[in-house]
């Protein structure tokens, strides 16, 4: 292995996968091709032939070009630039929006499909923003080079890539992002740009310190150094979602209603404000600061508390510790989860099953996590009664999916 490697080959694109990358063959070989599009005559450089079953290539020319080709919105990762000098976090840029939209949509409906067995219409919904979807990014991350210049990472490398603007930024968090300075000693720089406050910069291992979003006319206290949702609509946008996806005929205030990765409590005041002050609702989440912060945020609410732990096995005790009186409370409850990129996997779902809530509403950001989780589900009597998809994360092949599981 490693004789193809650098070499040149000529491939005809076909469709899209997982991950962001383009399918092709050569010599029957599967082929994983970076920055082309379905339909397009690409030449490509071969940067990875270790598995038999497939290898990597990287575009370097467009021989014939897909109607829905574009200029790049960032100079600093089009196909001009040698491969190991393109950056990376935009690796949809050269594709129009919509069809950008088609592609991540086909993702998810062959992912639920191939793994669980479901057939869908659904469509990626737009955001507000800029018609090329730039100018909604509130938080990154820029690495430090060995001579103390920052910059995002190559796409698929560690590499620093030296830029001079960042398009997918908000303009408040480009304006105070530092491009041109040097941190001799520093791996990391997080800019981000609260709703409310000014934007900051977290140098290196700098103290945290107390930031504060706001989403419609609830205040969120969380660390800087915590999560929030990168998109500047996002966070509304997903408050929305989750209050239409709760079957209101299914929902009891007074059940034991979950919300489980929970955060710093967005999602379970979403229910909160949607049904009352009375609602019962516990946030689980395993980053204590997290939780602290949700203990705070979801304080209107009498019967909302915040619990650290690891949610697999927080769920787990439950299930296996809950009495009767209890178990007839998660019986009526709605359960909203929002798990890592990894998904939920086997043991939550099988505990969250034991439980038998009325129903779930689960917040994806990996389509083959959530179709394999789905399918889970499925085995254990719980179907897919709703879904949305959204485009959270515009120029990249990020995709958020929200769905909804009921009994069958």
């Amino acid at each position: 292995m490693g004789e193809w490697i650098g070499r040149d080959v000529e491939l005809e694109v076909t469709n899209i996968a997982h991950g962001g990358i383009s399918v092709a063959r050569h010599e029957g070989r599967v082929v994983f091709v970076a920055d082309a599009i379905p339909g397009e005559r690409v030449r490509a450089r071969i940067s990875d032939d270790n598995k038999k079953s497939f290898w990597r290539a990287d575009t370097v020319e467009v021989l014939e070009a897909s109607p829905h080709r574009r200029a790049h919105i960032w100079s600093a990762a089009s196909v001009e630039r040698a491969p190991e000098n393109r950056a990376g976090g935009a690796e949809f840029g050269h594709i129009t929006l919509e069809h950008q939209r088609e592609l991540k949509r086909q993702v998810l409906v062959d992912s639920l499909q191939r793994m669980a067995k479901v057939e869908s219409d659904v469509a990626v919904e737009a955001l507000p923003g800029p018609a090329d979807g730039t100018g909604w990014r509130t938080r990154l991350r820029l690495h430090v080079d060995d001579s103390g210049r920052p910059g995002p990472y190559a796409a698929r490398s560690h590499r620093v890539i030296t830029v001079d603007d960042l398009p997918l930024a908000t303009s408040a968090l480009a304006e105070v992002a530092p491009l041109g300075d040097r941190f001799p000693g520093v791996e990391s720089i997080d800019v981000l740009a609260p709703s409310t406050g000014g934007a900051r910069l977290r140098i290196g291992d700098q103290a945290k310190s107390v930031i504060t979003e706001t989403v419609g006319d609830r205040q969120f206290q969380l660390f800087d150094s915590g999560f929030w949702q990168v998109h500047r609509h996002a966070a509304g946008t997903l408050t929305d979602a989750v209050q239409r996806a709760i079957d209101d005929t299914l929902f009891d205030p007074k059940a034991a209603n979950l919300d489980l990765y929970g955060g710093v409590g967005l999602l379970a005041a979403a229910i909160g404000d949607k049904y009352g002050h009375g609602v019962r609702i516990t946030s689980v989440e395993s980053d204590a600061d997290a939780t602290d912060h949700a203990a705070e945020n979801l304080s209107d609410w009498v019967g909302a508390q915040a619990v650290t732990a690891r949610v697999e096995r927080w769920v787990r005790e439950l299930a296996a510790s809950a009495g009767h009186e209890e178990r007839a409370r998660l019986h009526a409850a709605t359960i909203v989860l929002d798990p890592p990129r990894s998904g939920a996997g086997r043991e939550v779902v099988d505990s969250l099953v034991d439980l038998q809530p009325a129903q779930l509403v689960y917040v994806a950001c990996d389509p083959v996590a959530f179709a394999r989780d789905v399918n889970l589900f499925h085995e254990r009597g719980y179907e897919l009664s709703e879904l949305r998809a959204l485009d959270m994360f515009p120029n990249t092949h990020h995709v958020e999916a929200i769905g909804t599981l009921r009994r069958a």
